[in-house]
């Protein structure tokens, strides 16, 4: 693959306290050929004025009401024209500026449709403060039988997946990214890429995690994931996804000691 642009999408909400990390983590990237597209949903706090103190480094900006964030998402790869989409939430930020730079050798390395790394949850405040570490593994289709799936913030791939494909359901109320990477991999059948390191630090607090009652429904919509995909999950990959999380409060130390966001 020839050297790649990429498009960044990253929706936002009344997110004053965080984007503008969000946004540094984006436009310090040492590489150099990126969109960068905040669709906004029409925040009533200081967000868009945050935003406009960049916006000769962002490339699009569409601030209008939405049907809740995976709509916008949609919103978002409608108005990318990268070879590659990623998305970066409002409250989350790449760990240093070569993130982008190793993305984009991945793909033009080994040609892959996808790409995907590590996530370290932290501290909404001190964002140094490790909470949770999910470490993934490189990619095989069996993975999905266990319950597996690799952190959807750090997932890259190509618009052509998108384009082909279909872009994220909006009925779903928490496990739209599973169904989508689901789809993406397994259904179809694209290729993926592991990238060994930390990607993305993601602010704990996520919509899935909440309540007993959102992993229920969670585990419903998983469920309904591989049946709307015409697919059939084995029975245990159910009970096994979320155990998979267990893991990701061992921390190893050089985690701890590694991760800390420079921003220059």
């Amino acid at each position: 693959m020839k050297k790649p642009k990429i498009s960044i999408i990253t929706v936002s909400y009344n997110s004053e306290k965080t984007i503008e990390d969000t946004i540094q983590s984006v436009v310090n990237q040492t590489y150099s050929d990126i969109e960068y597209i905040i669709v906004d949903g029409l925040s009533k706090d200081n967000t868009m004025q945050i935003v406009n103190k960049y916006q000769d480094k962002i490339t699009k900006v569409l601030s209008e009401k939405d049907k809740g964030i995976f709509d916008a998402f949609n919103k978002g790869v409608k108005l990318a024209t990268g070879d590659v989409i990623g998305i970066l939430n409002s409250d989350d930020f790449y760990v240093d500026n070569n993130v982008i730079a190793d993305v984009a050798q991945k793909f033009i390395d080994t040609k892959t449709d996808s790409v995907y790394g590590d996530l370290v949850y932290v501290d909404p405040v001190n964002t140094n403060k490790i909470m949770r570490y999910w470490k993934s593994k490189p990619y095989r289709k069996r993975l999905f039988d266990f319950g597996w799936m690799p952190p959807h913030p750090t997932f890259f791939c190509k618009k052509k997946l998108y384009d082909n494909y279909g872009d994220f359901n909006t009925w779903m109320k928490i496990s739209n990214d599973y169904e989508i990477v689901l789809r993406f991999l397994y259904r179809y059948n694209a290729a993926a890429e592991y990238i060994p390191r930390v990607l993305i630090k993601m602010r704990a607090g996520g919509n899935s995690n909440g309540s007993l009652k959102k992993r229920y429904i969670a585990n419903r919509e998983d469920r309904m994931s591989w049946e709307i995909n015409g697919l059939v999950a084995p029975i245990f990959s159910m009970y096994l996804k979320p155990l998979q999380k267990i893991g990701q409060f061992r921390i190893p130390k050089n985690i701890k000691d590694e991760l800390f966001y420079k921003g220059e």
